[in-house]
């Protein structure tokens, strides 16, 4: 019979855990700190419990670490990783190190449901939901967890389709007797699954990113099937009543990958100054990372500065990604594990038990703060020409 992780466990339910074990209630706390602040590998190293608690705790659970199977490292420093699941499936996440920041892209579903034109994980088809322990692996058994400054919801999978284990690993990544972070660090995506971003909205103080693409619902509907029963107009028309939420530290930004003559026109420039005038919130320009089988192309760069200036002039404010990992397809909509699922399946990838395993070497995060770069707001006229090369205000993934 396989053993219960104890990671992804909230206080009150390792409770529960020590209660069964004939431990003392107080002994949650102290199993907390070993997972979610010490980083823990094995119980054997829960040394302020008693040896025979522990071997008691060991016939039934276990931390339920498990390191990355697999490592692709790209010329811009960018790493990705596949990481097993417990129903012996595999999900990608992404580190990507930019000067004093490294943001970790992490999943929340192995493939999706949401089947986005342009996205090559929807490609994969719906496999499955990650459970809470298998989101906070991907940070948890990071070879780099120690120098994370940011978490971004982005990875494989829409976090508001499993939104029981999303609510709950945020809440444990936050929570003081979890890792403690700040919410300022962590961004969750979404296609915005209406009453499920509401609650998301009002549950939690993290980041929000919405998929947005384009200003108009065909078009939208043409990229994304979702655009159907969750209309962006809705969307936005819903983030409007939660609009003092983010007039302050908490974000919200908008996605909007540019593809070459179909979404990059003044006229769509014009409509998403129209659609989010008035709402505190920035869009985030991206290039369109080509997949096999999809006839799309990127816009042009002189576009995409012509596109982030006017909006940033009409009082949105609007920045341009940065495209990091495309070589070894770890760039925004090319994650898919569709052909390692299998492989996977048959290889039992090891649970970090041995202090001497790589992941159990792996140092302790520090809640190190992000450095945040204060954005000067553009005068409200459009330029005369579009500035060149990347802006101090652009970013990688946020």
């Amino acid at each position: 019979m396989a053993k219960r992780r104890l990671l992804g466990m909230t206080v009150a339910e390792l409770q529960e855990v020590a209660e069964e074990a004939g431990m003392p209630r107080f002994a949650a706390k102290q199993m907390a700190q070993w997972i979610y602040q010490k980083h823990s590998m094995s119980i054997a190293e829960m040394t302020n419990l008693s040896k025979a608690a522990r071997q008691k705790l060991e016939e039934e659970y276990e931390v339920g670490a498990m390191p990355p199977v697999k490592e692709q490292r790209s010329k811009d420093g960018t790493v990705k990783y596949l990481f097993p699941t417990e129903h012996g499936k595999t999900v990608e996440a992404v580190y990507i190190p930019d000067g004093e920041r490294a943001t970790l892209c992490v999943s929340s579903q192995v493939g999706c449901r949401m089947g986005c034109a342009f996205c090559q994980t929807g490609k994969q088809g719906f496999d499955g939901n990650l459970t809470v322990a298998d989101i906070l692996n991907q940070i948890y058994a990071l070879p780099e967890r120690d120098t994370l400054t940011n978490i971004v919801l982005m990875g494989q999978g829409e976090p508001m389709d499993n939104y029981d284990a999303v609510i709950k690993a945020t809440a444990m990544l936050t929570d003081k007797d979890g890792f403690a972070w700040s919410p300022k660090r962590i961004t969750v995506s979404s296609v915005g699954v209406k009453n499920k971003l509401a609650r998301f909205v009002e549950e939690s103080d993290c980041h929000v990113a919405v998929s947005l693409h384009s200003p108009f619902h065909e078009e939208r509907l043409s990229l994304m099937p979702a655009e159907n029963a969750m209309p962006i107009a809705d969307t936005i028309e819903m983030l409007r009543d939660y609009d003092e939420l983010f007039a302050h530290q908490r974000r919200l930004s908008f996605e909007y990958i540019v593809f070459d003559g179909l979404n990059d026109t003044p006229r769509h420039a014009q409509a998403l100054v129209d659609l989010l005038k008035g709402l505190h919130c920035r869009v985030n320009l991206i290039r369109y990372h080509k997949i096999p089988g999809v006839n799309l192309r990127s816009s042009n760069e002189e576009k995409m500065l012509r596109m982030r200036d006017f909006i940033t002039a009409r009082g949105v404010f609007a920045t341009i990604r940065a495209s990091r990992g495309e070589d070894i397809y770890a760039a925004c909509g090319m994650l898919n594990t569709a052909d390692k699922a299998a492989k996977a399946s048959r290889e039992s990838a090891p649970r970090a038990k041995e202090a001497g395993s790589p992941a159990a070497k792996t140092p302790r995060a520090k809640d190190a703060k992000p450095s945040a770069a204060k954005a000067k707001e553009s005068k409200a006229k459009e330029p005369k020409a579009p500035r060149r090369g990347r802006s101090k205000n652009d970013n990688v993934r946020n």
